[in-house]
């Protein structure tokens, strides 16, 4: 029974904490939108996206104005471009791609995800033009975000595709460098990808996935940290790790909600709640904050990862028990501009690109909204997200490379992107070349541990 308490604790929270719905996210499959022609492809493309998402942005906005919950984005998610594009005799990319961004516009919806490639144990019909497009393409849209899988646990990592992609973010780099890089903050180099992540820029709409479907992505970071510190210093970790499953749960409440309402509202149905504690550039938002109310002196110091995983694994806990279907990335975000404590410890040194990549083994994604040395080779690059893969295969986890290399600036000069992708330092990284290693191509063989039967 839902008590007077209750409201108020959820007003307080919407009000002073910051609690949001980050993303509502419409998947929608394209597979129906094959044609051998491209002209034909990218007309049935724009008629199936605007006839099925024509309703998403003003439901999501009534839902805001009724239930008193922020919904901060409305997003699409389509069947990975480079399985639609297959099936045509020009595969010409960078015309779906303008495509997409024309019906993300008529939309209104914030991002579209889904110009992407599964590439984990190789590359066919349609996936190495969508890939070297990538550049273009995000040079030429607004709304577009890319993916590219390059490795699982079950078949390990395509180390051809890992070479190709330190290529593709340094191009996309420097054909956006009048606009701040922006382009490699569209761009997610993925293992492990999930099929029904809400979450940009590595959204997409699996192939096992209905038709439509809508997922929902909470975030309360201010909320958990707002928690902790009532709590006072003297709980001790056990006490701690109670408070965050109890309050992730409550957050996830919030979730379920608003994707049932929405559900029943657009006719689609429900996929998943995704728990991710996502922050923002705002003060009160942040990730980084919650690890040192927890006791840190600042993110990135010793303990850093042990603090994290035992977040990562309340949040899990909590959550779960708060709604029917839980998936998508599910933990603890950790982007670099996208969280005020994480640009804080980047600025003063404590936290550095070896800890994140520590980090990553215990948190929701990986290496994320980080800047880099605008000299940066595409075989460094290229290494930085192989290591990433090695975490995510090894581990089974999703594991992610979203970095920017920040052309024409050096180590601690600043990139602003505004909005949620936030602002922060250019990152040192090891200048030891990685050369001869990416340059070897081949795959790396899954572990042993992924022969489960």
């Amino acid at each position: 029974m839902i008590n007077v308490k209750d409201i108020l604790e959820t007003i307080t929270m919407i009000q002073d904490e910051n609690l949001d719905v980050r993303t509502i996210t419409m998947g929608i499959s394209l597979l129906d939108c094959c044609d051998s022609d491209v002209d034909r492809m990218c007309a049935k493309v724009y008629d199936k996206i605007t006839r099925s998402a024509k309703d998403l942005v003003r439901t999501g906005e009534s839902l805001e104005k009724e239930l008193g919950i922020p919904i901060i984005n409305k997003r699409i998610s389509i069947t990975p471009a480079a399985m639609v594009l297959a099936a045509c005799e020009d595969r010409d990319a960078v015309k779906l791609a303008k495509t997409l961004e024309r019906a993300a516009v008529t939309c209104g919806v914030n991002f579209l995800g889904g110009f992407s490639a599964l590439v984990h144990k190789g590359f066919s019909a349609g996936d190495r033009e969508l890939i070297e497009a990538i550049p273009q393409a995000l040079a030429e849209t607004e709304h577009i975000c890319a993916s590219v899988n390059i490795g699982s646990t079950k078949a390990g990592i395509n180390m051809d595709a890992v070479g190709l992609m330190g290529r593709v973010i340094r191009q996309s780099a420097q054909l956006t460098a009048d606009r701040g890089c922006i382009g490699p903050a569209k761009l997610v180099v993925l293992c492990n990808a999930p099929e029904d992540n809400p979450f940009m820029a590595g959204a997409f709409h699996g192939v096992g996935e209905p038709d439509c479907v809508i997922h929902v992505g909470v975030s309360g970071p201010g909320v958990v940290r707002a928690a902790l510190a009532k709590a006072g210093k003297d709980k001790n970790l056990s006490e701690i790790a109670d408070i965050i499953k109890k309050t992730a749960f409550k957050i996830t409440r919030t979730g379920q909600l608003v994707a049932q309402e929405a559900s029943a509202r657009l006719g689609v149905p429900f996929g998943i709640v995704d728990l991710s504690l996502a922050p923002t550039p705002a003060v009160g938002d942040s990730v980084a904050h919650i690890l040192e109310e927890i006791g840190l002196e600042q993110c990135g110091t010793h303990g850093t990862t042990a603090a994290l995983a035992m977040l990562n694994d309340a949040v899990k806990k909590g959550g779960v028990m708060a709604s029917s279907h839980v998936g998508g990335l599910s933990g603890a975000f950790i982007p670099v501009t996208e969280d005020a404590g994480m640009i804080a410890a980047a600025r003063s040194g404590c936290l550095t690109i070896e800890k994140l990549e520590a980090m990553t083994a215990v948190c929701s994604v990986g290496l994320d909204m980080i800047n880099i040395p605008g000299d940066t080779p595409a075989e460094t690059i290229s290494a930085i997200i192989a290591d990433e893969a090695a975490i995510g295969m090894v581990n089974s986890k999703t594991t992610a490379v979203r970095v920017i290399p920040a052309i024409g600036k050096s180590v601690g000069e600043e990139l602003n992107f505004g909005g949620l992708l936030g602002e922060g330092p250019v990152m040192p990284l090891n200048t030891a070349s990685s050369a001869t290693f990416i340059h070897r191509g081949g795959r790396i063989p899954a572990p042993i541990q992924s022969l489960k039967n």
